[in-house]
């Protein structure tokens, strides 16, 4: 089994990355994704961050979590919501060619799934879910300690489930929850009310009429969708990741939420929980593609 490999994690806002051997991080790096989110400008960064954490001029195996819709192969893009120009591209024959190495590409809240299934908290679990807050809002389904993928290749996204009406998502369409709640979402209605444009410094002010104008929304539709994920599915775990999701306070906010729109026999059957790993659940599934596993949880 190839033990040692690179886990990358492509966000809107950063792509984070890891020289990883079995379960163990040894080397880190995080850098600002391509203010463009252009396929040459990322797909340069990607070249950038694996020579930096090559080990030596062996070309170690990679796997990268892309933030939307894969085909079911995971060989092209279909669609990157907050990516533009993406749709088509066939892109683990690029890093292939590119990187001259083994690559593996999934979505990247899947892989989210797979590092907590294999070294967080659902390690042991057989059925959870995994939500990632941020940029837009992911997701990766694990039932009967199976990856769920869907007829298509794209189950597991509730950024996409409806709880609104106009406002308009980068995926083409409009009320989606990530329109609502991603991360992206809650800035540009800040700019349209004349406050920072930045969620580090909005969340802490929660409290004040204006700026929870922009987040009580946004938490509503989130607790609603996660109601209806429990209702539909009966996981044992539901374990939330991505950069909002290490929010301060943010589970105390969402828990009476959720609770009041659940039926009452589901109260006590399942757990929200932040992720323990925070953005190594990533990295770990990431590399996990690229380390002889097939796609169970555990």
């Amino acid at each position: 089994m190839d033990k040692l490999a690179i886990g990358i994690d492509m966000g809107g806002h950063y792509i984070k990355a890891a020289l990883i051997e079995e379960k163990k991080i040894l080397k880190r790096c995080k850098v600002s994704t391509s203010k463009t989110r252009a396929p040459e400008g990322v797909i340069d960064q990607l070249q950038r961050i694996i020579k930096q954490l090559q080990p030596s001029d062996n070309a170690l195996p990679v796997g990268v979590g892309v933030p939307g819709f894969l085909d079911m192969g995971r060989q092209h893009v279909v669609l990157l919501p907050n990516f533009p120009n993406w749709e088509g591209l066939p892109l683990k024959c690029m890093l292939e060619d590119r990187l001259k190495t083994n690559v593996a590409i999934e979505n990247d809240a899947n892989c989210f799934a797979l590092g907590e299934g294999l070294a967080g908290l659902a390690k042991g679990l057989k059925n959870f879910v995994a939500i990632t807050l941020g940029t837009g809002i992911g997701g990766g389904i694990v039932l009967d300690g199976k990856l769920l993928q869907g007829a298509h290749g794209y189950a597991g996204e509730p950024g996409h489930m409806v709880f609104g009406k106009d406002e308009s998502c980068g995926c083409g369409c409009r009320g989606h929850l990530e329109a609502i709640s991603g991360t992206d979402a809650m800035e540009r209605r800040a700019i349209r009310l004349g406050l920072p444009d930045d969620m580090e410094v909005l969340w802490p002010r929660r409290k004040e009429a204006a700026v929870a104008e922009i987040i009580r929304p946004s938490l509503d539709s989130i607790s609603r969708a996660i109601a209806s994920i429990v209702h539909l599915l009966d996981p044992e775990m539901i374990i939330l990741g991505g950069g909002f999701s290490r929010a301060e306070g943010l589970l105390q906010e969402l828990k009476p939420l959720v609770q009041s729109y659940l039926v009452p026999h589901f109260r006590d059957t399942f757990r929200l929980e932040i992720s323990s790993l925070g953005n190594d659940a990533a990295l770990l599934g990431a590399a996990s593609l690229v380390q002889d596993r097939s796609t169970t949880a555990a």
